[in-house]
């Protein structure tokens, strides 16, 4: 640009300089004048100072990230006096998050799925240690300050059939166990009880209400309006989850047998009631942080004082910047849920209500990619 405008004024020029060639001396030295002008408007132009154009970038709406998580343990024992089993375990996981936010309004993801076995000496057969899917989604518009109109889905499931493993009375054909013999796999297979499975059972809720965020590191979610489906795939399990019978089965006296067997039962149960879900989140620093979620649901249609529990908590140590040790505890209440014991399986056959429980630690390697501002 610069050097266009020098090329316009020395052309706007030339005839003058042409026409002054011709003249005197006086004109000569007009000449020479008028070419030191160009020459120094020519330096004073590209000299100038540039004018760069300022772009504002454009605002970023979305933050994803994803962590995984590989954990790995493994014992040996040789003539080990104290006794005790050689044992390999591997567990993984992953947290996938995608959160949107534009001016009063906010849409969350979050995607947690976790999966580990491990392996004894003692049974010789693969035992799941852990198995979760669980699906979050979450819009809110505020309403005041932190208050906001609320929408959640969840989803929560596992991927696979989870069995207990009893010790064997006998083997897979019903045959006495023989001398200086061992169970096979098969027989601890035979003698396995089912527990759980895909979509065995399932969770769906679809929750409105308000969410209430007083701090960065703590939400309070009331949905007073929470519809939800429960879904028991296999007929063996809809006893246990306590499925509602088919209607033409209400008013018929079943055997055990025919409601062992399940298909009785239906796979599919409605709910609607309240759900107060609480949400703690705290990093201490870049390299030590404390998860907790509570999720209270009461049930208008069945007998609501029945309140179900749901209590996760999760802290994360960063070691470096690949290994992490990692904590986590399970709680679940759930009044529909028949569980067994051995201890008093003559009182209770059907099993009875309990509190679950489930800790983990673990140290392995971990990696997060992220995208966002």
């Amino acid at each position: 640009m610069k050097k266009l405008f020098a090329l316009a004024v020395l052309s706007a020029c030339i005839p003058a300089l042409a026409s002054a060639q011709e003249g005197t001396a006086m004109e000569e030295a007009a000449v020479d004048e008028t070419l030191k002008i160009l020459d120094e408007a020519a330096q004073a132009v590209e000299s100038a100072p540039r004018v760069e154009q300022q772009t504002t970038p454009a605002p970023k709406y979305w933050k994803t990230s994803l962590m995984t998580k590989i954990d790995f343990g493994q014992t040996s024992l040789t003539n080990w006096a104290a006794g005790g089993y050689n044992t390999v375990t591997l567990k993984s996981f992953i947290d996938a998050n995608a959160d949107y936010e534009k001016d009063a309004m906010f849409w969350k993801n979050r995607l947690q799925l976790d999966y580990g076995f491990l392996y004894s000496a003692d049974k010789p057969v693969l035992q799941k240690s852990d198995d979760r899917i669980y699906l979050e989604s979450k819009w809110g518009y505020q309403a005041k300050n932190s208050l906001y109109y609320s929408a959640e889905f969840s989803f929560k499931s596992q991927f696979s059939n989870t069995r207990e493993f009893p010790t064997p009375g006998a083997k897979a054909d019903g045959s006495a166990l023989g001398e200086n013999e061992e169970y096979t796999s098969e027989d601890w297979m035979a003698a396995s009880v089912l527990k759980s499975g895909f979509m065995s059972p399932a969770y769906t809720n679809l929750a409105l209400g308000l969410d209430y965020k007083p701090l960065n590191w703590l939400t309070v979610n009331f949905a007073p309006v929470t519809g939800g489906l429960v879904v028991v795939d296999n007929p063996l399990l809809r006893k246990s989850y306590s499925m509602p019978l088919k209607r033409e089965f209400e008013d018929v006296t079943l055997s055990d047998e025919e409601m062992n067997a399940g298909n009785c039962y239906k796979s599919v149960r409605f709910e609607f009631g309240a759900q107060l879900k609480v949400d703690f989140k705290v990093n201490v620093n870049d390299n030590f942080s404390y998860t907790s979620q509570v999720v209270l649901f009461s049930d208008y249609l069945d007998k609501p004082q029945n309140i179900r529990v749901n209590w996760d908590n999760r802290i994360d140590w960063k070691l470096t910047k690949f290994f992490s040790l990692t904590f986590t505890t399970n709680l679940i209440y759930d009044d529909k849920v028949m569980i067994k014991n051995d201890k008093d399986i003559d009182k209770y056959p059907d099993g009875k209500q309990r509190v679950q429980f489930k800790e983990s630690m673990a140290f392995g390697f971990v990696y997060t990619f992220s995208r966002g501002s």
